[in-house]
């Protein structure tokens, strides 16, 4: 991983490290106050030594000499000071009830360098009692080394005799500084405890950040797929939350009646984006540019529909003839996403149930944007898009210079995407960011080459323009092959603020064509379906057929 990529995954975890400091700081500071308090206090002596009253007058030898031999006797005096003899003699001074050697685990003593000046660090539970034994043990101290420089401490049967002839002590060791009650407890240290804590907390959040990413199988950018295949990615689509958790799925500026003074950024972004789509599509193949594209996933949920609804609306701007075809007979959505009927569709041109000019729709005057809904639900929809029937009217749209756009279910759940990418020129595979798992990504293009299709590239939809991964919509709720809702009122984001739509009703049974002229009709020439077509007033509140002779034989 490069640093960029730590930052991007520190970036999106940084609640994870938040958590992690946080409860770092809070179980160390209920460590820190369910330890027992410790307070610490120093008291110190001061070696010194006798002056030799018959030295010859040399006072400042005698002082030299002197300062030598104490420095000589501090480390002594600092043995001596961890021994069980000062400690008991502690214990009778203060009366504890501490054992001498527990005590002596309470002391420390030490003597600076070069000096003649002995520390005591005390340490007990309550403030007045490590003042108190820290003074006593100075005091203890220097009665024991005067003591043993007497020679009282070794030969406790010695007479006056003898007493006389030793005289004063060589050394003794002289109060010099009394300990102080200490006002707050040294043990346990809560700013140490606390920054221990948050460090620890920190550690363990980057941990399990770099792990949580290393194991995280969602694609979130274009380097997840360039690692993962080597398909291109032919388009990066940013995230539109008009179009998050909608049923809408046309962007608002390719409405008929959108001002694009008014058109928000985002969704600026998102047709800038389409548009460098369609321009890389186009070169794929200078000679011979794909005419008929399926746009599908891996999974319900990634965005297809949206992608192939505003993918065929880009490919209209540029006046170019287009033909949207709603290949997802199991869960269609085209007619939604248009604000058309869907009663009559491509089932229905196929099965010779009604012709072309009445299932097929021109989505606006302004373009030749051409929409063939998916109609009735069949009960066998691979099969007709498997057949010659379908491939044949699909062939007839390219052949008259239409670029004819199908929107095909996803690759996994069902085979129609495979199917109808085996005899197309391609299909261009969405994945969402934040969503699609490499897995499925995998999955879906082993999938299109089992069946010799052609992979255009790979288009990485809903990509978030700032802060963390937002959640994805989806149209497939439950279980994909589930009865779709009824009794609900299909709208469109081209309905706001304009008049609804009436739905296109079926012709009467009178009116319709029998099966078999229905069949010889859709063999007609397409090329007069596109210029037969009459114009739709911008002011018509509903959208007529493709065909502008709606008549009857």
């Amino acid at each position: 991983m490069t640093l960029d990529e730590y930052i991007r995954v520190f970036r999106r975890y940084w609640y994870v490290l938040a958590i992690g400091i946080v409860a770092g700081v809070l179980v160390a500071a209920t460590a820190a106050f369910l330890q027992p308090k410790t307070y610490t206090a120093d008291s110190s002596g001061f070696i010194t030594t006798p002056t030799q009253a018959n030295d010859g007058g040399n006072s400042v030898g005698s002082a030299v000499a002197g300062d030598s031999y104490a420095k000589s006797r501090a480390k002594s005096y600092a043995d001596l000071g961890k021994t069980r003899a000062v400690a008991q003699e502690v214990v009778d001074k203060l009366g504890l009830k501490t054992s001498p050697e527990d005590l002596v685990g309470q002391i420390s003593v030490s003597v600076p360098l070069n000096t003649v000046t002995v520390k005591v660090t005390a340490k007990a539970s309550t403030p007045q009692g490590a003042s108190d034994l820290a003074n006593a043990w100075i005091a203890a101290m220097g009665t024991q080394i005067a003591r043993l420089e007497s020679g009282q401490a070794t030969d406790s049967s010695a007479d006056a005799k003898g007493a006389e002839s030793q005289g004063e002590p060589a050394a003794t060791l002289t109060p010099l500084e009394s300990a102080v009650v200490p006002t707050s407890p040294s043990s346990p240290n809560l700013k140490l405890y606390l920054a221990i804590g948050a460090l620890v907390g920190l550690v363990a959040g980057l941990v399990y950040a770099l792990v949580r990413r290393q194991y995280d199988r969602r694609i979130r950018s274009s380097d997840d797929i360039r690692r993962a295949t080597e398909t291109p990615i032919v388009g990066t689509l940013p995230i539109q939350n008009s179009l998050v958790n909608s049923r809408s799925r046309l962007s608002a500026a390719f409405g008929s009646s959108a001002d694009p003074a008014k058109v928000e950024a985002s969704t600026r972004q998102l047709n800038e984006a389409l548009r460098e789509l369609r321009t890389n599509i186009s070169f794929l193949d200078v000679d011979r540019p794909p005419r008929s594209i399926v746009v599908t996933s891996a999974l319900p949920g990634d965005g297809k529909s949206t992608v192939a609804a505003n993918l065929a609306a880009v490919f209209s701007e540029t006046g170019s003839t287009v033909v949207l075809i709603d290949g997802d007979l199991r869960k269609p959505t085209v007619a939604d996403s248009f604000n058309l009927s869907g009663d009559l569709g491509l089932t229905d041109v196929l099965a010779g149930r009604t012709t072309l000019d009445v299932a097929m729709h021109r989505w606006s005057d302004e373009r030749a944007l051409f929409v063939l809904p998916a109609g009735s639900v069949p009960p066998n929809p691979s099969e007709l898009l498997s057949s010659d029937a379908f491939h044949d009217l699909v062939k007839s749209f390219t052949e008259e210079g239409a670029t004819v756009i199908i929107d095909a279910p996803p690759l996994l759940p069902v085979t129609d995407a495979a199917v109808l990418t085996a005899r197309s020129d391609g299909a261009l595979l969405v994945v969402a960011a934040g969503q699609t798992r490499v897995d499925s990504l995998s999955a879906a293009l082993e999938r299109l080459d089992s069946v010799k299709g052609r992979t255009l590239g790979v288009v990485l939809n809903r990509v978030p323009t700032k802060g963390l991964d937002k959640g994805a919509y989806g149209y497939y709720q439950g279980d994909y092959y589930g009865a779709s809702e009824k009794g609900h009122e299909k709208t469109s984001v081209l309905q706001k603020g304009k008049t609804e739509r009436p739905r296109r009703r079926r012709p009467a049974a009178s009116q319709r064509h029998d099966r078999g002229n229905a069949r010889e009709e859709t063999s007609v020439s397409i090329e007069s379906f596109f210029t037969d077509a009459d114009p739709v007033p911008s002011h018509a509140p509903t959208k007529r057929p493709l065909l502008g002779d709606d008549t009857r034989p």
